[in-house]
């Protein structure tokens, strides 16, 4: 059986990376979440072939980022249009983030026994990604937010070293049978020795066994030794995107 497309895959992202505010017009969807990360604080088009109105409609997603002080932002896949693309073209937006979507098929699996699974919102999980990710007080609490918007099924994942210091976490969330990781990070000190791989596999296994069948992420272009990781488990490029923001680089 084959992967799922684009508009599975993106679906599914968005209901396992919520925005705490969601607004539609036709086919784009505006999300915001505080500024917490460009995907849940972007505008993506779901249907390529909705592209009437561009000029007005491109100033009213600024303005309604704007009125949230919020920078505008187009996340662009394969589902936004290339009458978009020109528009946003001509309107001196510029590009950044050249990213990757990965997916592949999920198989039962068994978690690495020194990962552990827990609540999304658990204080214990959120001091690893406060402590891993460096976060100060303030983006912590952005990420809560985001995490209590959540309506899927989803999960912390840490996995401890040795001598039991966490070394490696990710969130996962559950939709449509696809499993959507996010927020992987391992400790600086710790890289290069498995860790990453063992806690990617617990998650996995927790995922298979609450339903998913597939698991997608996303991944910068630039992050060579992410795409290797990734690969190694056994995920596959499917598309690329990338963000516009309004001004020149």
């Amino acid at each position: 059986m084959g992967l799922p497309d684009a508009s599975v895959l993106e679906r599914a992202g968005l209901a396992a990376w919520p925005g705490i505010e969601v607004e539609w017009d036709g086919g784009w969807v505006r999300r915001a979440a505080n500024g917490y990360t460009k995907r849940a604080n972007s505008v993506q088009c779901l249907d390529p072939s909705d592209e009437g109105d561009l000029d007005a409609r491109i100033a009213n997603a600024v303005d309604w980022f704007t009125a949230r002080g919020l920078p505008p932002v187009f996340r662009m896949t394969p589902l936004a249009g290339p009458g978009l693309a020109t528009a946003l073209d001509g309107l001196g937006w510029r590009t950044i983030d050249a990213s990757y979507l990965y997916a592949m098929q999920l198989a039962a699996g068994e978690p690495d026994p020194r990962g552990q699974i827990y609540k999304v919102r658990d204080p214990a999980f959120l001091a690893v990604q406060q402590r891993l990710a460096g976060y100060d007080d303030e983006r912590l609490g952005k990420l809560d937010a985001l995490l209590a918007a959540m309506t899927v099924e989803a999960c912390g994942v840490v996995l401890h070293d040795d001598d039991g210091a966490p070394v490696a976490t990710a969130l996962m969330a559950i939709a449509d049978g696809i499993v959507v990781t996010g927020n992987v990070v391992t400790d600086a000190s710790r890289r290069r020795r498995g860790h990453a791989g063992a806690m990617m596999r617990t998650g996995h296994a927790w995922a298979h066994a609450a339903g998913a069948r597939v698991a997608a992420l996303n991944v910068q272009a630039d992050n060579l030794g992410a795409q290797a990781l990734y690969q190694s488990l056994g995920y596959a490029h499917q598309y690329d995107y990338h963000y516009r923001l309004p001004g020149t680089a």
